[in-house]
Formats: structure tokens, C-alpha cells, sequence
């Protein structure tokens, strides 16, 4: 049974609801988010530079949250019935979306663009952000709590493949649909997931009575340095951390990659990001059959040296690309007939499928090899450590984008990112090889 997809688990209620409720969660997160992103992109701006600072503003948005209050949603989701707190913020969510709803719709109408309908995008793709921050622990932290120990790397495996998979079907849809549709469905689909949240088994507390510090600065501070302090735990932190900061870059150069290098509409656009989605997901089951539910560092370093590869293959792909006249753009089915079209869209899935084989044992990793009671602040510290990496990136690349650095060549940085994740991931393969993971750190009381 350690050795299969786990595919049984989702006919299990102790799984499933949460499924689908992380499922709905990434969709609307990401339908919302490209709605936004390809609707300025392609239809306010008209600059390269505007266009990779607009792409990184928006990643920085919805990622700031995670910086800040990881801390206080990983105590919570220690200290309280984790069914509880998803109750309560996919009930925010619902409010977080008419707000976002509105401003699409304000934008298809063009009404105040600039001056209400973008601030209000933006101000509720950060209020997503924050309603994500604390669902983050709670859909990996629950997972040793409901699951088996044999069952928890197939479990995590399926909560990565389905939010690849959800963020998958949430671009492909906001790059296909109208700006208004987009706004009815984020809508609907967050009065779906608050239902479906409603049926998550009660999670209560491993160990009840933990005192919460609502100084968000000083726990965030102190739950790091609890963590970090244990040697497996930081640098599986810091060599997930790398892998988000190459797909923050990746997903901020995207669009206007896509618009001005390729010379290619909306719908190529969100074909990349979905083509990322699906490799990731093929790459989380691949690497679980690999390692038949072990928990391993053990193809870390080799699956994001493969990645890196990848990425330099993607960059000469693009190097080479013949661009259309100015002012056209090719369409979806006209850029597959473009000469290179199959070997940039190969180099691409090469990227995601090698980088979710590297990801996916780590976060198994960070919540096996610590107590059941601190396994949502460990993925809250490393939410932190992950959303300050992020941010760096994406200020690294619209300081690039404003020094007038070519959106193609900031590539190589995230190529070059890749070789640190690998010297890290193979340290903590090192550290971890006998097969005596678990050490029995535990996080101090006020962490």
C-alpha cells in the first residue's frame, strides 16, 4: 500500500473534504490572480518594464501575508480545531471576492481603471493572500493528524498534485474567459469551498492549552529561530525556500515573456502557467512512486539540477524565437505552429516535472520529522522563510525590469538559484541518510 499513489485516500473522509476544500482554495486564488495579472497586462499596460513590475507587484501582494503572519496562523492552527479555523476563513473568503469581483467587473466596464478598479484587485488579492496564510499550515499540518504514518507522503503528494492541478485549471480558465465571467465564477467557486470546508473532520488540538502571541513580529522572529536552529529543519527550509523563489521569478516573467519575447496572446500566456501546474503535479506522483511512501531527500539534488537544465534550455529556446511583426500576436494554435513551439513547451514541462520531484518529499519531510502538536507552526516557519525569499525575488526582478534588464536574460537568475537548492538538498540527504530522521527536536514553548 506505501507504494501506490494513495488514490484510495479520496474516498475517505478524513481526506477528502480537506481535498477539495485546498482544491477550490488554489483555483480561485489563481483564476483571481491571472484574471487580474493578464487584464493589465494585456489591456491596461503597454511596456515590457510596466508589464514585469505590474507581474511582480501582485506576486509580492499575495505573498507579503505569508511573511507576516505565518506565525500567528501556525500557533492557532496548533492551539484550535483546525476544522474550526477553515470554517472561518473560507467564510472570509467570501467577502475577500466580492471585493475582487467587483473591481474585474469595474475594469471590463472601464470604469475609474486606474484610480478604483486595479486598487481594488490589488487589495483583495492581498486579503487572499492573508486568508491563504492561514489555511497554508492547516491542509499539511492536518495531514499527519487524520492520515497514517505510511499514508502521509501519498497524502501530501495528493494535496500538491490537486493544488498543481487546481492552479492548472484556475489559468487556464482565467486566460480563456471574459473578465466579468471571471468575476461571477471567483464568487461562486469561494460559496462552494466555504460548503465544502464545512465537512472537514474536527482536527482538535495534539496538545491543548498553547499560548499564542498575537506581537506578530516578535513570534514570527521566534518561531524561525526555534525552527531553523534544528539542522534538518532549516536546510529543508532554505532549499524549499530556493524552489519558490526560481517559481515566483518564473511566474512573474511569464506574461510579459510571453507578450513581448514570444510574441503571443493571453491564451499562450496561461498556457505556460498551466503547463508549470501540470508538470509539478506529474513530478509530485512520479517522485512518490520513486521513493514507494518512503520519506527521502534522497533525489533532491539531482531532480533540481535537472531543473536548472531545463531552465538554461528554455532561455537559448527563447533566445532564438522569431517574433512576429510589431504590433501581432500570435494565437494559441498559430504559436504550435511556430518551429520552436514544441521544444520551449518540453523545456517547460521538463522544469516543473523535475521541480516538483524535489519538492514534494520536502514538505512530507518538515511534517513527519517533528511532534504532531508543532506541525503546523514548522510549515508556518517555513511559509515565513518561503514568503521573504519570494518577496526578495520578485524586488530583485523589478529592480532588474526597472534597470532595463531584458525579461528573457533574468532567466539565468533563476537557473543559477537552482544550484543552491541542489547543494541543500543534497546536505540534508546527508544528514538524513540512515534513515533516523526523526531526532526528537522540539520547538520551544514560546515559539
Amino acid at each position: 500500500m506505501s507504494g501506490d499513489l494513495g488514490l484510495h485516500l479520496l474516498g475517505k473522509r478524513r481526506f477528502l473534504p480537506l481535498f477539495v476544500t485546498q482544491f477550490l482554495n488554489a483555483f480561485n486564488d489563481n483564476l483571481f490572480k491571472n484574471a487580474m495579472v493578464l487584464f493589465v497586462v494585456y489591456q491596461v499596460l503597454s511596456d515590457e518594464a510596466s508589464e514585469t513590475w505590474f507581474s511582480a507587484l501582485a506576486t509580492a501582494l499575495f505573498i507579503l501575508p505569508f511573511l507576516t503572519l505565518s506565525a500567528l496562523s501556525g500557533q492557532l492552527a496548533d492551539a484550535n480545531d483546525k476544522a474550526k479555523i477553515i470554517r472561518i476563513v473560507k467564510g472570509c473568503e467570501i467577502g475577500i471576492m466580492a471585493i475582487g469581483a467587483g473591481g474585474l467587473v469595474m475594469g471590463w466596464l472601464d470604469i475609474l481603471v486606474m484610480e478604483a478598479a486595479i486598487p481594488l484587485m490589488l487589495l483583495a488579492l492581498l486579503a487572499m493572500g492573508i486568508h491563504s496564510t492561514f489555511f497554508g499550515p492547516i491542509k499539511y499540518a492536518v495531514l499527519p493528524q487524520h492520515l497514517e504514518r505510511k499514508e502521509v507522503l501519498a497524502g501530501t503528494g495528493l494535496v500538491e498534485a490537486g493544488t498543481y492541478l487546481a492552479i492548472l485549471t484556475g489559468t487556464i480558465i482565467a486566460g480563456v474567459i471574459a473578465v466579468q465571467t471571471a468575476a461571477v465564477m471567483c464568487f461562486v467557486v469561494a460559496l462552494i469551498g466555504y460548503f465544502a470546508g464545512r465537512q472537514v473532520p474536527p482536527a482538535p488540538p495534539e496538545e491543548p492549552g498553547h499560548k499564542i502571541d498575537w506581537n506578530v513580529i516578535r513570534s514570527s522572529v521566534n518561531l524561525v529561530r526555534a525552527t531553523m536552529h534544528i539542522p534538518r529543519l532549516f536546510m529543508a527550509i532554505i532549499a524549499i525556500s530556493f524552489f519558490w523563489t526560481v517559481g515566483a521569478v518564473l511566474f512573474i516573467l511569464f506574461p510579459p515573456l510571453v507578450k513581448n519575447v514570444l510574441t503571443s496572446d493571453k491564451e499562450v500566456a496561461s498556457l505556460f502557467l498551466a503547463i508549470f501546474s501540470i508538470g509539478v503535479s506529474i513530478g509530485s506522483i512520479v517522485i512518490n512512486r520513486l521513493l514507494k511512501g518512503e520519506v527521502s531527500a534522497r533525489y533532491s539534488a539531482p531532480s533540481v539540477i535537472v531543473m536548472g537544465v531545463f531552465i538554461v534550455l528554455f532561455y537559448q529556446v527563447c533566445q532564438g524565437w522569431e517574433r512576429t511583426p510589431d504590433g501581432t500576436l500570435l494565437q494559441f494554435w498559430d504559436f504550435f505552429s511556430h518551429p520552436d513551439a514544441l521544444k520551449l513547451v518540453g523545456c517547460l514541462l521538463g522544469i516543473a516535472i523535475s521541480g516538483g520531484m524535489f519538492v514534494v518529499p520536502l514538505y512530507a519531510f518538515l511534517t513527519t520529522t517533528v511532534h504532531k502538536s508543532e506541525a503546523a507552526r514548522t510549515v508556518a516557519a517555513n511559509n515565513i522563510v518561503n514568503s521573504f525569499a519570494m518577496v526578495i525575488g520578485s524586488i530583485i526582478s523589478t529592480g532588474l525590469s526597472l534597470l532595463e534588464m531584458q525579461t528573457v536574460d533574468q532567466l539565468l537568475l533563476a537557473a543559477a538559484m537552482c544550484l543552491v537548492s541542489a547543494w541543500l538538498g543534497w546536505k540534508l540527504h546527508k544528514v538524513c541518510d540512515d534513515g533516523k530522521i526523526f531526532e526528537g527536536h522540539s520547538l520551544p514553548e514560546d515559539a
